[in-house]
């Protein structure tokens, strides 16, 4: 897969400066971490994997319990204050989460800092080349390890059935880990997820029949414009292997899930959320 297929839409989007998106991406992982002091616990925690130890972090509500799990795929900026936020706040609603640091094998979260500017070509080059790093063997090995490392807590309600959800490329990385680990995996959310449709044999939407899991995939509307085929080719492929999906091209920009970026869009990205939380819901128990 090349980078464009991952980041289809995203390098053209207009971004902050370099000063205002560290600002952003911090004070708005701030303000919702507050909001959920005292509900959940959060834990830097080590995942010893195949190829190394990778850096994460743990989610789950504070208390006696035990929830259904979660996996969380971040974008190609990696583990960072606001995929920190994701995860606490999903956390918050019932569930056991983790958020890996994708590209551990190369270097510890986080990968990008304020100083970071996606609209320059050699800065995008930087997290490009870690994302060509990962192998599909590596990334699918991972995911049943990290799914492995949230069945292992003793907070994981073992009888309830495993979510992950991805952002760009993590979009992709969340079908992979639905056919990597399908006795487990239940439901699949990919939120402006690039190359989930590709002429490669090694396509995600070629991985749906070994999966037993419902999706919910939301697509950027300039994704859409330059890839219009996706949409449809994803749908056609969850109807012949009778998979539960939900298809929807929504009116934002590549990237519009994710808080700190010039094209978050709130409203979008809260209808998204709403509809991850039903999923879970009827999917996890």
């Amino acid at each position: 897969m090349c980078d464009d297929d991952i980041h289809v839409g995203l390098v053209e989007e207009p971004k902050p400066s370099r000063r205002t998106f560290g600002l952003m991406t911090v004070a708005g992982a701030a303000m919702a971490s507050n909001a959920y002091a005292g509900t959940v616990t959060e834990k830097d925690v080590e995942v010893k994997t195949a190829d190394g130890i990778c850096d994460a972090v743990l989610y789950y509500p504070t208390g006696k319990g035990t929830w259904p799990a979660v996996l969380i795929w971040t974008d190609i900026m990696g583990l960072r204050p606001v995929f920190r936020e994701m995860g606490k706040r999903l956390a918050a609603q019932g569930h056991v989460v983790l958020v890996p640091n994708p590209f551990y094998r190369s270097k510890r979260a986080p990968v990008v800092d304020a100083t970071f500017d996606f609209s320059k070509p050699e800065e995008r080059a930087k997290v490009f080349a870690l994302r060509s790093a990962m192998t599909n063997d590596g990334i699918d090995r991972d995911a049943a390890t990290f799914v492995a490392f949230l069945d292992a807590q003793p907070q994981t309600n073992k009888k309830k059935k495993v979510g992950v959800q991805g952002y760009c490329m993590g979009g992709p990385l969340s079908f992979r880990t639905a056919a990597a680990v399908p006795g487990r995996i239940a439901a699949v959310g990919s939120f402006h997820g690039g190359g989930l449709t590709t002429k490669n044999p090694d396509s995600p939407h070629l991985l749906i029949p070994k999966t037993n899991a419902a999706y919910l995939v939301a697509v950027a509307q300039n994704d859409d414009k330059q890839q219009p085929e996706s949409k449809d080719i994803l749908k056609a492929a969850f109807a012949e292997a009778r998979k539960t999906a939900t298809v929807e091209v929504y009116p934002a920009a590549h990237g519009w899930c994710v808080r700190g970026s010039a094209v978050y869009d709130e409203a979008a990205a809260e209808k998204a959320w709403a509809e991850l939380t039903k999923l879970y819901k009827a999917r996890l128990g």
